[in-house]
């Protein structure tokens, strides 16, 4: 994936070292995150896999509707622009999804992006399947992921499973879905993917190049 100048920071974890997140932000905060993506509405299935044996790491969905949210169950990525409410991230605009998905692909993990076109009612019915999910678990991504998908029209025959995997496998024979697929060399580990300046500015190393946000 293209190099960009992100305004991001993450807190560097391994992708499965994480458990329940009880975050809930401000309804200011979530307010003021708002983001409306341009284009058709859709449900969106990322997810991160193996290089090279192929297994599944972590399963999230980016919907986008009356606005665009992420829903991150147990994931690892957090920035101190993006309000969220258990795994549910607000404000996500283009450079905050391509940084979401950059900091996901590295040199032992690719990011399958896979999206399904639907109404703006049943994207606002996602994200409101997704906002009362609460908080997921450890290793339990892609079935809270699908616990989710089972509650939105169209969507009902999902697996409940615990594979990344499987339930990718299910939802590409979702009719009308595009694929689209997100590899860089980043490290293994990203501990170098960004760091934040006592300054409270934000920078982060690509390939060598500090870039500046």
């Amino acid at each position: 994936m293209q190099r960009r100048n992100f305004l991001a920071l993450a807190v560097p974890a391994a992708l499965a070292a994480c458990g329940a997140d009880r975050k809930w932000a401000d309804d200011s905060l979530v307010r003021a995150a708002y983001f409306v993506a341009p284009g058709p509405a859709s449900i969106t299935l990322l997810t991160v896999i193996g290089i090279p044996r192929g297994e599944g790491g972590h399963s999230a969905l980016m919907i986008s509707g009356s606005q665009r949210v992420i829903f991150d169950p147990a994931g690892s990525w957090e920035h101190p622009r993006i309000p969220e409410r258990h795994d549910v991230l607000y404000g996500i605009n283009d450079n905050f999804k391509n940084f979401y998905l950059d900091y996901h692909a590295r040199s032992t993990y690719w990011v399958a992006e896979d999206a399904v076109p639907v109404s703006r009612e049943v994207a606002d019915l996602a994200i409101r399947a997704a906002e009362t999910n609460g908080p997921a678990n450890k290793s339990f991504c892609a079935l809270e992921t699908a616990n989710v998908l089972r509650r939105v029209p169209g969507f009902e025959g999902v697996p409940m499973t615990f594979s990344p995997l499987k339930l990718r496998n299910w939802f590409l024979t979702l009719p009308g879905v595009t694929s689209k697929r997100h590899m860089d060399g980043d490290p293994a580990n990203n501990h170098d993917v960004l760091l934040r300046q006592k300054d409270g500015s934000i920078e982060g190393y690509r390939n060598g190049r500090l870039v500046r946000g």
